[in-house]
């Protein structure tokens, strides 16, 4: 009888991900999971109708699975995940008339949290496993499709371990090698996030019921996100077992998008939450100064042959740059554009990180776009007229478009005294009982400490002083600071509604970003969410 060398793959666990308080967002549960052996299959047809009937899977989908795989004879192909274990013990007692299938009680991964930062993890597609396959992954591995998930895919996973086995033709194990002979698997690396679950739970909670936005709560000294809501959210759990065609498309159908991040992925045009961007680049480069009283607001602005309207109808009067961002006067900031050319709103405006990545540890983060001259003629003609455009761009609307978090980002940084911190979910991971501390970039924003707390009080004013468009989100034992936004878009329906800002008390120092996509006027409609989210945390941090 002839022995053979066999060498038998060990998976490692996949890492788990906490919050802030090492409470569990995504961890592993045990799974009963179904298999086949192609090799060992008698009859294809009759084995397929059998897991169809008593899985719920369509036949279809188990025939392509036993077909794509129809040359890995004596590999066990996965077939079914999270198979109760009721419906596991009736299927057993029949498994003697399928001599191809056979369970296994193995780990899935579970989430605590509907969101879209986590991402889920899924059955490793054929191409995907031609990439992978050299790292050590099977074709039944689960990766990282979405979100953290796939950006951490390789501290997640873990290391491959093996032992090495002598067996008889039969398959035996002889026990020859007892030593030294295996080499155990290193588990994926925890990650500890920044997120806080309480106000995670708590700002999904108050988003108004039947509209899309997002919501994001950042510490301002470090750059954690405290909490990152997306509207219309979804449950991570309905992949991480299969998802079945049907249900697939219901969701990729659905108008409003719920796989659609919009904190990250969602880029719209800012609107007046824009405006303290040109106010200090007319202060840095001194064509005004915080006394300085343009053109006077009558409720609009002639520009050639078109009226540029103003919120308030009757108008603001003539107004310096701290009441014009208090009261949100857009005559002012029209104005105020047409002393700089294009290419300075658009350099300045990228020096300010917006229109560009933040570089936050999630795949696929879009930059957002502020037009240049070139793109106008590119799109319009040589001889397009830039001071339309430029004058609505003051106000943070036309072509500019931005990502929530990036606003965020910005607002925070006004919070840390010019000192722009990098967004980040990973706080540290904790790898073979050792912990790493994540490393962020930090930068400068573009302006003088005068600038600065011009801008600081001019957003304090906003929020805390009468007429300010922002008062709703005022409270008396927390200084808030923030800036509202009604945003136009090209979609014809009611604007979009925006209050950025960030709160400082004894407890914290936080940024946020309110945004409802046509959700109405930003003072009316977000500025009353972050007065909720900032006193809701007031009282949950220790």
């Amino acid at each position: 009888m002839k022995n053979i060398v066999r060498i038998l793959t060990i998976y490692p666990t996949r890492g788990e991900i906490y919050d802030r308080k090492y409470r569990p967002i995504a961890q592993n549960k045990s799974s009963y999971n179904l298999y086949i052996t192609p090799g060992k299959i008698v009859n294809r047809g009759k084995v397929a109708k059998f897991v169809s009937i008593n899985f719920e899977k369509d036949i279809s989908e188990i025939e392509k699975i036993i077909h794509e795989n129809r040359y890995r004879s004596y590999q066990d192909i996965l077939l079914i995940q999270n198979i109760p274990f009721d419906k596991m013990v009736v299927a057993s007692e029949q498994l003697n008339y399928f001599p191809s299938l056979l369970f296994k009680a193995e780990k899935l991964r579970d989430y605590l949290l509907a969101n879209h930062f986590t991402g889920y993890t899924g059955r490793i597609t054929e191409d995907e496993y031609k990439e992978l396959r050299k790292k050590g992954y099977s074709i039944n591995s689960s990766i990282g499709k979405t979100g953290l998930e796939k950006y951490y895919e390789d501290i997640l996973y873990g290391k491959n371990g093996q032992q090495v086995l002598q067996v008889d033709a039969s398959g035996n194990n002889l026990e020859f090698f007892k030593h030294n002979l295996q080499t155990k698997p290193q588990n994926g690396a925890d990650l500890i996030l920044t997120i806080d679950n309480d106000l995670q739970k708590y700002v999904s909670s108050i988003f108004p019921k039947n509209y899309n936005g997002s919501i994001v709560v950042m510490d301002i000294k470090t750059g954690g996100i405290l909490a990152y809501v997306s509207k219309p959210d979804f449950d991570p759990n309905i992949f991480t077992g299969g998802i079945s065609t049907k249900r697939w498309n219901d969701i990729i159908s659905d108008p409003d998008k719920p796989m659609l991040d919009r904190i990250i992925h969602g880029t719209y045009p800012p609107g007046s939450v824009y405006k303290p961007i040109l106010a200090s680049l007319g202060l840095e480069e001194k064509v005004i100064d915080p006394k300085t009283k343009l053109t006077k607001c009558e409720g609009g602005l002639w520009f050639g042959n078109r009226y540029f309207k103003c919120w308030l109808e009757k108008g603001h009067g003539r107004l310096a740059v701290e009441d014009a961002i208090r009261y949100s006067c857009d005559v002012f900031f029209y104005d105020l554009s047409t002393l700089f050319s294009l290419e300075q709103l658009n350099r300045y405006t990228k020096q300010n990180y917006i229109s560009t990545r933040t570089g936050i540890d999630l795949p696929g983060e879009r930059k957002g776009f502020f037009p240049s001259r070139k793109w106008y003629i590119d799109n319009y003609g040589k001889y397009v007229g830039i001071l339309g455009h430029k004058v609505n761009l003051a106000i943070g609307q036309g072509e500019i478009l931005a990502t929530p978090l990036q606003i965020c980002a910005y607002y925070s940084a006004l919070g840390n005294d010019g000192i722009w911190k990098q967004p980040h979910l990973q706080d540290k991971r904790i790898e073979s009982e050792k912990t790493y501390k994540s490393i962020v970039g930090e930068k400068q924003l573009p302006m003088s400490e005068s600038t600065l707390k011009l801008i600081q009080s001019s957003l304090y004013k906003t929020v805390n002083e009468s007429y300010g468009t922002g008062t709703a989100a005022s409270i008396g034992h927390i200084k808030v600071y923030g800036k509202t936004g009604s945003a136009e878009n090209h979609m014809g329906k009611e604007t979009h509604s925006w209050f950025s800002g960030y709160a400082k008390c004894d407890k914290f120092e936080i940024g946020f970003n309110v945004f409802v996509e046509n959700g109405g006027h930003g003072g009316s409609v977000s500025a009353p969410i972050a007065r909720k989210l900032i006193n809701y945390y007031y009282g949950i941090v220790e």
